[in-house]
């Protein structure tokens, strides 16, 4: 499934910078950068659950924020892409 991963974390303090940082490298391991606090990221419904799970570990829900949005099937998924950052090419492998 294709996941777009959203966060906003709050680094007023180093504790704060230390999740930023925790949190896009749980997502870097399943997807792309496509902004900066924003990722397009697949995997199946396992790998989903570990990466889930990790990033509600590392935030601090009381002062960050994360959202899911969930665009379903990989070949079913249609969006456009105009600029700079190049986005997942969905016919091809993701290789990390």
């Amino acid at each position: 499934m294709l996941v777009l991963i959203t966060y906003d974390v709050n680094t007023n303090d180093a504790g704060g910078r230390k999740r930023l940082r925790r949190v896009a490298k749980c997502c870097v391991n399943y997807g792309v950068r496509v902004q900066n606090s924003v990722f397009e990221c697949i995997a199946d419904a396992a790998q989903w659950r570990v990466l889930k799970q990790k990033l509600l570990d590392e935030i601090d829900d009381t002062r960050d924020s994360l959202r899911f949005y969930y665009l379903g099937d990989v070949k079913k998924a249609k969006f456009e892409h105009y600029g700079a950052k190049p986005s997942l090419q969905m016919d091809k492998p993701l290789i990390l």
